[in-house]
């Protein structure tokens, strides 16, 4: 699946990096390249500050700019302040959640590393976590009171993922529509994770997209409640995808056809292979 293959993401960044007016960069110089072209993207004063995971509160910057333009609302409505220990706790679940994704997969590990650079954590209650193709590199995540590491590993690999997506479909184009389009009712497919509902059409592929890495890391970590919660619902979604077909892009489909392989035999062998399968690097993307 090429949406989740490290040598694909590489390729994607590296021309979104030229695309966006620098260099070509080499694979050592990737994550800086990144971080550039994330700040430039961003509005003035919240750039990238370091060349680590940055890890903000209720009262950051990227907060303040979130609730001052009502994103993410449903998140940040009913977040509290946070006390030292409360932040000690959670940053500490953080490098655990970092380390169980290292041994899960290094693979994973270098998506999380190379896309999330800014890490917002509130308290809402929200038990979730959030991303936007308009704020590259950037996560918000409310952990549940519950939460253990592998929680917190899977929501960061989920929101890695989304951003993942969000280069891919600026790189490549997934859909033939503009995102408004997509929203329209006629546009919508069945969603794999709120099960039953009907989504926009490029939620919809997304939120069956991310289904497979936290399956995989359920499976790796001997869980199956994910497994066991989304193996009929990807599959619906996948069918109820299929029927929108005519607005995918020709890489879009392909996207599509993986991950309705995937879909309707749930091999984690080919999950596994397809993090670092060399033969999913390459994509040429279409003459304009």
């Amino acid at each position: 699946m090429h949406f989740m293959n490290n040598g694909h993401l590489v390729a994607g960044v590296a021309r979104l990096v030229r695309a966006q007016g620098g260099a070509v960069p080499t694979l050592e110089a990737l994550p800086a390249a990144y971080r550039a072209m994330a700040t430039e993207l961003r509005p003035a004063g919240l750039e990238v500050q370091s060349d680590s995971l940055t890890i903000t509160y209720e009262d950051g910057s990227w907060a303040e700019y979130c609730q001052e333009n009502a994103i993410f609302a449903h998140i940040f409505n009913g977040a509290g302040q946070t006390d030292r220990a409360t932040r000690e706790a959670c940053e500490g679940k953080v490098r655990e959640a970092l380390q169980l994704i290292e041994d899960i997969h290094p693979g994973l590990r270098y998506m999380v590393d190379l896309l999330i650079t800014d890490l917002i954590i509130l308290n809402s209650g929200a038990d979730g976590g959030g991303s936007a193709s308009h704020m590259p590199g950037v996560v918000v995540m409310s952990p549940g009171p519950r939460w253990e590491t592998l929680d917190y590993a899977m929501c960061l690999v989920h929101e890695g993922l989304h951003l993942g997506l969000f280069v891919l479909d600026k790189v490549y184009s997934t859909f033939t529509l503009p995102s408004v389009e997509l929203h329209k009712d006629q546009h919508r497919a069945l969603s794999a994770v709120k099960i039953g509902q009907m989504r926009p059409l490029d939620k919809a592929f997304h939120a069956a997209a991310v289904t497979v890495p936290l399956m995989y890391m359920e499976y790796r970590c001997g869980k199956t409640a994910l497994v066991d919660q989304y193996t009929k619902s990807l599959a619906d979604a996948c069918e109820s995808l299929e029927k929108q077909r005519t607005y995918f892009t020709p890489y879009g489909a392909m996207l599509l056809d993986e991950l309705s392989a995937f879909g309707k035999n749930i091999d984690f062998e080919l999950a596994e292979r397809s993090i670092t399968d060399p033969q999913l690097a390459g994509y040429r993307p279409q003459a304009a």
